[in-house]
């Protein structure tokens, strides 16, 4: 289905400004819905004759629709829709007329002109229509909390049709709570409470006020409620705030433990301030459960940093035997385990500073890359470059990849450039172990290089390491390889990232080691789906 703003602009010649008010107002008119136990519509004209494309719709929560079917993207004209054309072109709310059938349901029509407000604050022209159609097949005498939430809904609706509702978003807010069923408490222009639902009384309870709230002047009730001096404040004045006209932002008040979330917004049909709508939400558990998630992720992230300081204490340790030993084998072996043990470090430093078990792995690549050219075995200046970026990446597969790619950035360095008393001995490149028949010549004028590449594919990640150097033997066999090196590699990748990997001769000389590692994690064993 075809969004609001596609919609508009394939059949209007609604301006981008128009088109953002009729967004701002589908994303805050659930509010007037629920008040008005009807279903909103929102129309545009088409064509001068009076057709009419309906945009987009909601459905109350409060009462049963009287739509079955989704209007969006129906085009109407003619007599269904006059009650449209007169609120468009006469600019005033309609509410004449009968009642019509849907079916078997009997409807009410109402319309609400839309206008934007110019840039000098003045009521602008009327960009579109909104139609408040109202089920009337559970209709009966309604209740106090109901003709409250019906006098609220015409004051907002008022508000729409002088360009005033719905009000500015603060950066940061979302539009999901608190909502009319949550709690609704009515001021008058002094800020006295004139009417509190039941769900509001409930939660200034929780806040250990236990009298009725209708006579209070609720900004001073929450002075006197909130725990901390400073959030009483602030409430109290963003209740000011909506009296005078502006629309602050929400506000918490925490007392005796408990949490309730405030939205006050501002009643003023034609411009004149007659008092405050305020919205309030019991959110003890959520802070609760926040407080929780925090104290986790919290736990958590210093466990990282734990095991990180581990692995370089085992790092350093392994370092400080190796200079102790004096077999020049069972150096390099010491040395290739402080690299191997270092690599797994850098993704636990990066998720200790991390607030979920996911890691920016670029920078994890980088400074693998830099390490490799540092501590290779190679008399030449071997360049690393990164082509593409591997994203965000989840612990379990970070963890192992970094330690594959440890292994083939060294394995291309080293192997793929050996030193000068190698050049002349018949070497492999890349963890191969064998020796060939006849060691490929390198061009002098070539600038010896590694490339890291990346990139995602359907839920797939591909990597491929490339070097310019010797390459491959021409008898080379991965799967008989008997190097430590290669086999960390084959057991990492088919084992622990349930992905594939192949070393092959480069297209341009050199050798190219390409991984493909799925991302989608199998929910049963915890493993990648292939």
């Amino acid at each position: 289905m075809s969004t609001l703003r596609d919609l508009a602009e394939e059949h209007t010649h609604l301006r981008p400004a128009d088109i953002d008010h009729l967004h701002r107002i589908a994303g805050d008119w659930q509010l007037l819905s629920d008040l008005s136990f009807a279903d909103l519509l929102l129309w545009v004209p088409v064509d001068a004759d009076g057709t009419f494309l309906c945009v987009a719709q909601v459905r109350p929560t409060t009462a049963p629709t009287a739509y079955q079917d989704d209007q969006v993207g129906r085009i109407v004209g003619g007599p269904e829709v006059a009650h449209l054309g007169v609120a468009y072109s006469q600019g005033r709310i309609w509410r004449e007329g009968d009642p019509v059938w849907y079916g078997d349901v009997p409807a009410r029509h109402e319309a609400i002109p839309v206008r934007l407000r110019t840039a000098e604050g003045e009521a602008g022209e009327v960009i579109a229509v909104v139609g408040r159609d109202t089920n009337l097949s559970t209709a009966r005498t309604p209740s106090q909390l109901e003709l409250n939430y019906l006098t609220t809904a015409d004051d907002l609706a008022q508000m729409i049709a002088d360009g005033t509702f719905p009000p500015p978003r603060h950066p940061g807010e979302t539009t999901s709570a608190p909502r009319v069923g949550d709690g609704l408490v009515r001021l008058d222009a002094g800020g006295k409470v004139t009417y509190a639902s039941p769900n509001a009384q409930s939660a200034y309870r929780r806040l250990g006020y236990a009298s009725h709230l209708v006579g209070e002047d609720l900004a001073a009730l929450h002075r006197r409620l909130a725990g901390d001096p400073l959030d009483g404040t602030e409430a109290a004045n963003g209740i000011l705030a909506a009296l005078r006209g502006e629309a602050p932002p929400r506000r918490e008040i925490d007392a005796r433990g408990a949490t309730m979330l405030t939205r006050a917004l501002p009643l003023m049909p034609a411009g004149v301030p007659i008092g405050a709508l305020v919205l309030v939400r019991d959110i003890t558990e959520v802070r609760r459960r926040d407080r929780a998630l925090i104290t986790k992720d919290a736990t958590i992230r210093e466990i990282h940093h734990r095991v990180k300081n581990n692995l370089q204490t085992v790092a350093a340790l392994l370092r400080l035997q190796a200079r102790r030993v004096s077999m020049p084998e069972a150096r390099v072996a010491l040395e290739e385990s402080v690299r191997r043990v270092a690599s797994i470090a850098l993704v636990h430093e990066t998720l200790s500073m991390s607030s979920d078990e996911a890691v920016e792995f670029d920078g994890i690549v980088d400074r693998v890359a830099s390490a490799a050219t540092e501590v290779a075995a190679t008399e030449v200046s071997v360049g690393m470059r990164r082509r593409g970026s591997f994203g965000v990446l989840p612990a379990e597969i970070a963890t192992s990849l970094v330690m594959v790619l440890n292994e083939l950035l060294l394995n291309a360095v080293e192997h793929g450039f050996p030193p000068s008393d190698e050049a002349d001995e018949p070497a492999g490149s890349a963890a191969s172990g064998v020796v060939p028949a006849v060691v490929p010549e390198t061009d002098p004028s070539v600038r010896p290089e590694v490339v890291v590449s990346a990139h995602r594919f359907r839920k797939m990640l591909h990597v491929s390491v490339t070097d310019n150097g010797r390459g491959l033997p021409p008898d080379f066999d991965a799967e008989r390889g008997s190097r430590l090196g290669l086999q960390i590699v084959r057991a990492l990748v088919t084992g622990e990232l349930r992905g594939t990997i192949e070393l092959r001769a480069g297209a341009n000389g050199g050798t190219e080691a390409v991984l493909v590692v799925p991302l989608a994690r199998n929910a049963h064993d915890g493993r990648s789906q292939p």
